[in-house]
């Protein structure tokens, strides 16, 4: 089909390590991703870091280092991270790289030129872990409700980007496009903001030199939102390649946390509308992932690094337990203990369970060679199901039931073998019945790893082969690929070692 399709990550600062609340978008946005190139997408995945501002500045300064130097080390723990989790982002935009400035300084300057920046002087409220401005009523107990730090009083002469002048076009593209902003209860939360009044807002410092500066007044640089929000743009081809990015504009899918909403569905489109382009199609915000109910945070001691799951449950299992264990939206919260009872429940009980019980009978009664599924097998309504109803939830972000529903067809697959009772069949010398009843069992794993590939997919990689299938499960073409009977028949299986070995709770 080679429908372009482009989602993104939030891009992360580079004032502290990577944690399990960064690789929750970013594991929903490669699901996403891989779930789209099966349909034959020509996708666009975007993730980086985001380099500049005061908050960059202060740590660099904290460690004795410059601003880049900090930079460049924590970007690249950011990467080494990914490709543990296996992340299949086409690109990775830092901030600091010269096409993001040369992209940045020409948006800039067209929404200069268009007339909605305009010099004045600011005077109020700055949260440096935010990089943004609060009015007094923002805050809880004179402190940041996010990070529950101490803001700082700003006074300095700044440009001025005029939100205020997007108001009625901010509600009026929300009226024509409710699904811009997702969940419902994040875009009720956008239009309340918006209708209490949009004040314009400063997009530049003079107090700090680390970022872009502004074309016509070098002695200010942009602020740090103003230029971060770009990089969605900057990395497909806005200001060199517009083709590029006339093609993959506007975004599909931008995937963040629910603490930067405001930003993106409600600065950023303001800015584009500005510019002369197309807002996104769609701000996914999520909602937290909470260590004991709380936020993590880098003052909290309560951060998670993805390594030290991967250790113990394998990138399959962390990937999994992130989406699959509850709904993508509302706040989740993670326990190492629910984590260990998910995986051992789903991952080693009932899928690995069902790979181990099909490949061993199937090698011991049938010579380790694979017999073809029946074409009116009786899993065959629980495949179309598992099918449609895995694409239906994919299609609005609600991977625990897209999961849910190839779950089923396992505990489907289970059902028949209990019903069937292969054993018995084979003990009985009916050859025929049990080549029956594991052909179809072989066939119900050949759709499981298609469909489950993008959360699990290196689980789903061995069983493809185990199958003896040529290729790899990504290499396949929804929806041709999921129709019953296209194999595995004839090939040469493999037993293997468990898929998920069960994790011992003590």
């Amino acid at each position: 089909m080679d429908t372009p399709f482009y989602v993104t990550t939030p891009i992360y600062y580079v004032n502290d390590a990577p944690h399990i609340g960064h690789a929750y978008p970013t594991v929903a946005a490669d699901v996403l991703a891989r779930w789209r190139r099966l349909w034959g997408d020509d996708v666009q995945f975007l993730t980086g870091t985001d380099e500049h501002g005061l908050k960059v500045q202060r740590a660099a300064e904290e460690q004795g280092v410059t601003p880049l130097e900090w930079a460049d080390r924590t970007s690249e723990r950011y990467r080494e991270t990914w490709r543990l989790l296996e992340i299949t982002n086409t690109d990775f935009i830092r901030t600091t790289e010269p096409r993001h400035h040369a992209a940045v300084q020409q948006f800039m300057q067209r929404v200069y030129d268009n007339g909605y920046i305009e010099r004045g002087t600011y005077e109020g409220l700055y949260c440096v872990s935010c990089e943004a401005y609060y009015t007094e009523g923002e805050l809880v107990d004179g402190m940041c409700a996010i990070h529950k730090t101490p803001v700082e009083r700003v006074t300095e002469e700044n440009y001025f980007f005029k939100l205020s002048a997007f108001e009625d076009r901010l509600l009026e593209h929300y009226a024509a496009h409710p699904e811009a902003v997702q969940p419902e209860s994040r875009r009720n939360e956008v239009l309340g903001f918006i209708k209490q009044g949009l004040r314009d807002f400063s997009m530049s410092r003079t107090s700090i030199t680390w970022g872009v500066p502004l074309p016509w007044d070098p002695d200010h640089v942009a602020y740090v939102w103003f230029d971060a929000l770009f990089n969605y743009c900057t990395a497909v081809g806005y200001g060199d390649d517009r083709a590029r990015f006339d093609r993959y504009w506007p975004v599909d899918y931008h995937i963040v946390g629910k603490d930067i909403v405001r930003f993106h569905a409600v600065y950023w489109p303001a800015m584009l509308m500005a510019a002369g382009e197309a807002p996104p199609k769609c701000v996914f915000a999520h909602g937290f992932l909470l260590v004991g109910g709380e936020k993590m945070s880098k003052t909290g001691l309560n951060q998670i690094a993805p390594a030290d799951l991967v250790e113990t449950f394998g990138s399959d299992g962390l990937r999994y337990h992130f989406l699959a264990d509850q709904r993508f939206g509302p706040d989740g919260d993670f326990s190492f203990e629910a984590m260990v009872a998910r995986y051992n429940a789903d991952l080693a009980n009932n899928f690995g369970n069902l790979a181990s019980r099909v490949l061993n009978m199937a090698v011991t009664y049938c010579d380790g060679v694979a017999p073809h599924a029946r074409a009116e097998g009786p899993l065959v309504p629980a495949i179309e199901r598992a099918f449609e109803e895995n694409a239906r939830h994919l299609e609005r972000l609600d991977y625990a039931g897209a999961y849910g529903a190839v779950w089923e067809l396992i505990g489907a697959a289970n059902s028949f073998i209990e019903d069937s009772e292969p054993w018995k069949l084979h003990k009985a010398g009916d050859a025929g019945a049990v080549a029956g009843v594991l052909g179809d069992c072989l066939e119900a794993l050949r759709i499981v790893a298609l469909l489950a590939s993008p959360i699990i997919p290196d689980a789903c990689r061995e069983l493809w082969r185990r199958l003896g299938l040529d290729g790899a499960p990504e290499d396949q073409s929804l929806p041709a690929a999921a129709a019953w009977g296209l194999g595995p028949s004839g090939t040469n299986l493999e037993k293997g070692d468990p898929l998920f070995p069960r994790i011992d709770t003590d």
